[in-house]
């Protein structure tokens, strides 16, 4: 195994050891609980119920600091729908309602503005937006769709947008090949082979994200660069339907293997043929490869 792979799977294996790191969180607590875990459930005073559905402090919150955590359960509830569109946002009752501070309610809500969900505006106040004013694109609001009520529409929203990304990105990187890249592609194939082998799927999802996310980047196309992060949240959130490289297994290997050669050889179309493969839905799988929709 090269020192490559070992360092990886090493640090893999520490971030899964239970220790909670960045970003780690209760981060889906609008899913329905069970009953009894709402019953007696603290609402905001004077504030809509709903409001009040999602208020408890996550436990597994730590890592992340407090205008984190505040941006991460807002912006779930607005994903969500507990929070419906023109919903007015009061700074005052949310900082009570999460024990924080007027300065975090009001970098949060900033954030959450940057993204497309609220509005601030004078003698108005700040308002949840509609669902065509946000950004769609943003890698938390991916997460959070593809968590929620919305998950099957942006799994398979992202597995469209991706078949239409990467093997482009991909014939486009054998004209722009450079000894060092594939290398490093070479590399994230042997971690991935390495990792199968031993079970280890949280060091195999981590290589098959640098993999792709490497691969967009060196397409020498700066608009395709700027997408890499929604791949890279697509393959944080993936799940029905299921892409070839969703799954660790042979055949998977053998199709990222097939690019990185492809890539060497300067073979763009081989490289994009072999990237249509890999994103290729498994045969169990009731929606195969995204079509064009009829208008």
């Amino acid at each position: 195994m090269s020192t490559l792979a070992h360092t990886m799977m090493t640090a893999a294996r520490s971030a899964d050891s239970g220790l909670a790191g960045p970003g780690e969180l209760d981060r889906y607590p609008y899913v329905e609980a069970p009953g009894a875990d709402r019953v007696g459930a603290p609402v905001w005073d004077g504030a809509d119920p709903e409001l009040g559905r999602v208020g408890r402090r996550a436990a597994g919150s730590r890592g992340r600091g407090l205008h984190g955590q505040l941006v991460q359960q807002l912006g779930q509830m607005i994903v969500s729908g507990d929070l419906g569109a023109d919903r007015p946002l009061v700074p005052e009752e949310i900082g009570q309602r999460f024990e924080v501070s007027r300065t975090v309610v009001r970098e949060s809500l900033r954030v959450l503005e940057a993204k497309g969900l609220v509005s601030a505006r004078p003698n108005v106040g700040t308002r949840v937006r509609p669902v065509s004013d946000w950004n769609l694109l943003d890698p938390d609001i991916i997460e959070w769709r593809a968590f929620g009520p919305q998950r099957d529409d942006q799994r398979r929203e992202l597995s469209e947008l991706r078949w239409t990304i990467e093997p482009l990105a991909a014939r486009l990187a054998a004209g722009h090949g450079r000894e060092e890249v594939n290398q490093r592609l070479a590399d994230m194939v042997e971690i991935m082979g390495h990792a199968m082998a031993q079970g280890d799927s949280l060091t195999f999802s981590r290589a098959d994200a640098e993999f792709h996310s490497l691969l967009i980047q060196v397409a020498g196309n700066r608009m395709l660069e700027h997408l890499s992060g929604i791949v890279s949240a697509a393959l944080q959130v993936s799940g029905g339907p299921v892409t070839g490289c969703d799954r660790p297994n042979e055949t998977s290997l053998a199709h990222h293997a097939r690019i990185v050669d492809a890539l060497a050889a300067g073979d763009g179309v081989g490289a994009e043929a072999a990237m249509r493969q890999l994103l290729t839905v498994h045969p169990e799988v009731e929606r195969v490869v995204p079509a064009p929709r009829e208008h």
